[in-house]
C-alpha cells in the first residue's frame, strides 16, 4: 500500500524555505520604495506575495505527488513535481535507517528518515517529513524484512510480534558530564586566529616601545589561555547537546541508538553490516581510564566522526568499552607486536628535521620581513630534547595482532585508535614502502576494507614493520581471509558466493600502543 508524507510537511517546508523569500522581500521593498516611492513598495510586496503563493503551490503539489511503498523486497519511492523520479531500493542493500528530529519537528510530531545503502557516496533516499510513528514503523519493518522472520504484516499492526530488545549501554549523567569535560573543539582556535590576527599590528603600535616585548608576550599567553578556554567550552557544549540521553540497544541482530537534546537522532546499525570496531582515546581519557567505541559500516555513513551511526559509545570506562566491543565482535585479548626498536631512531630523526625546518622558516620570516616574534625563532631548538621522548611514545603506541578471527592494529598517541577487523571483511591487503621506509628496511601492511573511513584512507594498518615481517604478514592475512570466507560460506545460510566474499569491509583508523593488562585487555 502506497503512503505519502505527513500533511504537516507542507507548512513546515514552506516556513523552512520561506526565509529566503522574506529576505528578498526586504530588499525589494527598500529598493522599490527608494526608486518609485510608495507605489514601488507595493510592487515589491506584490512580487513577494506571488513568490510565496508559488512556493505554497509547489510544496502542496510535491506533497501530493510523493509516494513510497515498502514491499517485501524493495522500498519504492516516487517523487518530483516537474521532473518525476522513481527509485527502487533493494531492502537487502539498506545499511542504516536513521531518524532525526529537531525541537520544532518533535513538537509537531514529524521526522526525517534517511536510508543509507552499502557503497553509496551519499544518502540513498530521504523522507522529509513523515509522522514519527511512521518513521519508527519503517525502521522496524525494514529490520524485520532483513531478518526474514516471515511476518506478513507489513503495516506494523499492534498484533504483530515485536522483536526482543536489550539495552547494551546508557550514558549516565556523570558520564555525560565527562564527555563534555573531555571534549575540545579544534575548529575554534583557527577561527579565533582569523578574527583577531588583524588587530595584533594595531595593538602593538600603541604599546610603548620600552614595554612592547613584555606586554606582547603577556598578550600572547593570555590569548592562548582564552583560545583554549573557549575551545574547551565550545567542545563541551556541543558534546553534551549531541550525546544527551544516549542509549544503545540490541534488537534481534541489529543495534539501535538514540541521542541528542535539541536535535534527536534515532538510528540503526545491522550487526551483519558492521565492518570495523574502533576503540579511541587520548592522553586525558587514558589518564582517567576512559575510552570511546566507534562502529563503522560500509560506504557512506552520516555524521562521520564520532557521531551518527558511527558512535556506539561516546565515553565509558576502558573495561566497559572493551567488554562491549568483545560482545559485538569476539576478538579476545590482543597481545600486540611493536615495530622494531630502530624505528624509534627514525621517528627521532623525523622530528628533529621537522623542527629544524620550522626554525629555518621562522628565522627567514624574521630576517626578511621584520615580523615580531615574542621570542627568537632559534629558541625553539630547545624542543629538540623532547624529540626522543615523542619518538618513544609513537613507537610504543604502534603495533598489530593476529587473532583467530580478527586482525587488530593500533596507532596514534594524541589520538589513540585500536581497530578490530574481521578477516572476512578485508577486501585487499596492501604492502606499501615509501622511499624513507626503504632506507630503514621497513614497510606498512594495510588491511583495506569497505568501511566508511576507508574513503579517507583510515584503514587498519601495521605501520613500520620489518621487511621480512611485512612479507609474511601480507601472506598470512591473505590466507586467513580465504579461510574465513570459506568458513562463512559453510554456515551462512542463503548467502551467495559473491555476497559472502565481498562482505562489507572494515574501515580503520590508528590504534594506540597498549600491552595486555591484568584483565586481559590492553592497558593504558
Amino acid at each position: 500500500m502506497s503512503r505519502g508524507l505527513s500533511r504537516l510537511s507542507v507548512p513546515y517546508r514552506v516556513v523552512e524555505r520561506g526565509g529566503s523569500i522574506i529576505f528578498t522581500a526586504i530588499i525589494l521593498f527598500s529598493g522599490a520604495s527608494a526608486a518609485f516611492g510608495p507605489a514601488g513598495g507595493l510592487v515589491g510586496v506584490a512580487l513577494v506575495g506571488v513568490a510565496l503563493l508559488a512556493l505554497i503551490g509547489y510544496e502542496v503539489t510535491y506533497y501530493r505527488r510523493f509516494e513510497y511503498d515498502l514491499g517485501g523486497e524493495t522500498l519504492d519511492i516516487r517523487s518530483g513535481v516537474i521532473s518525476r523520479r522513481n527509485r527502487e531500493i533493494p531492502i537487502r542493500r539498506v545499511q542504516n535507517v536513521d531518524i532525526s528530529r529537531n525541537v520544532v519537528q518533535r513538537l509537531l510530531g514529524i521526522a526525517i528518515v534517511d536510508f543509507e545503502t552499502a557503497g553509496g557516496s551519499q544518502t540513498e533516499a530521504s523522507l522529509r517529513f513523515v509522522d514519527f510513528e511512521e518513521a519508527k514503523r519503517l525502521q522496524r519493518e525494514i529490520g524485520r524484512l532483513k531478518r526474514a522472520t516471515g511476518d506478513d504484516d507489513e503495516d506494523g499492526s499492534p498484533d504483530a510480534e515485536q522483536p526482543t530488545s536489550e539495552e547494551l549501554f546508557a550514558l549516565s549523567s556523570r558520564e555525560l558530564a565527562l564527555v563534555g569535560a573531555l571534549s575540545f573543539d579544534v575548529r575554534i582556535p583557527g577561527l579565533l586566529f582569523v578574527l583577531v590576527s588583524g588587530s595584533v599590528p594595531a595593538m602593538s603600535s600603541v604599546v610603548p616601545t620600552s614595554a612592547s616585548t613584555i606586554l606582547i608576550a603577556i598578550g600572547f599567553v593570555a590569548a592562548a589561555v582564552v583560545v583554549i578556554l573557549v575551545s574547551w567550552l565550545g567542545g563541551a557544549a556541543a558534546a553534551v547537546l549531541n550525546y544527551y540521553d544516549f542509549r544503545l540497544t540490541q534488537v534481534e541482530d541489529e543495534l539501535q541508538y538514540e541521542r541528542g537534546l535539541f536535535r534527536r537522532y534515532d538510528g540503526s546499525i545491522p550487526l551483519d553490516k558492521i565492518q570495523t570496531l574502533t576503540i579511541v582515546d587520548d592522553p586525558l581519557k587514558r589518564h582517567f581510564g576512559y575510552a570511546s567505541l566507534r562502529i563503522e559500516t560500509a560506504g557512506y555513513a552520516p555524521g562521520a566522526g564520532e557521531s551518527g551511526s558511527e558512535a556506539a559509545v561516546p565515553l565509558a570506562s576502558r573495561d566497559r568499552v572493551f567488554a562491549l566491543a568483545d560482545r559485538i565482535e569476539s576478538f579476545g585479548s590482543p597481545a600486540f607486536e611493536r615495530p622494531p626498536e630502530r624505528v624509534r631512531r627514525r621517528y627521532t630523526a623525523r622530528y628533529l628535521i621537522a623542527l629544524g625546518l620550522v626554525v629555518a622558516l621562522l628565522s627567514g620570516v624574521d630576517l626578511f620581513t621584520g615580523a615580531f616574534f615574542p621570542w627568537p625563532p632559534y629558541a625553539l631548538l630547545s624542543l629538540a630534547v623532547l624529540a626522543p621522548v615523542a619518538a618513544h611514545y609513537k613507537w610504543r603506541h604502534r603495533g598489530y595482532w593476529l587473532g583467530d578471527n580478527h586482525v587488530v592494529t593500533r596507532n596514534g598517541v594524541l589520538r589513540r585508535r585500536i581497530k578490530i577487523v574481521p578477516y572476512y571483511r578485508i577486501q585487499t591487503v596492501i604492502d606499501s614502502r615509501s622511499l624513507f621506509q626503504r632506507r630503514w628496511d621497513l614497510a606498512t601492511v594495510t588491511a583495506d576494507t569497505a568501511g566508511s573511513l576507508s574513503i579517507v584512507g583510515n584503514d587498519a594498518a601495521a605501520v613500520d614493520v620489518d621487511d621480512s615481517v611485512a612479507d609474511s604478514l601480507r601472506a598470512d592475512l591473505a590466507t586467513r581471509l580465504r579461510a574465513s570466507l570459506a568458513a562463512r560460506r559453510g554456515w551462512v545460510e542463503g548467502t551467495d558466493d559473491e555476497e559472502a566474499a565481498a562482505g562489507d569491509a572494515a574501515a580503520a583508523t590508528d590504534g594506540d600502543d597498549t600491552s595486555p593488562g591484568a584483565d586481559g585487555h590492553p592497558s593504558p
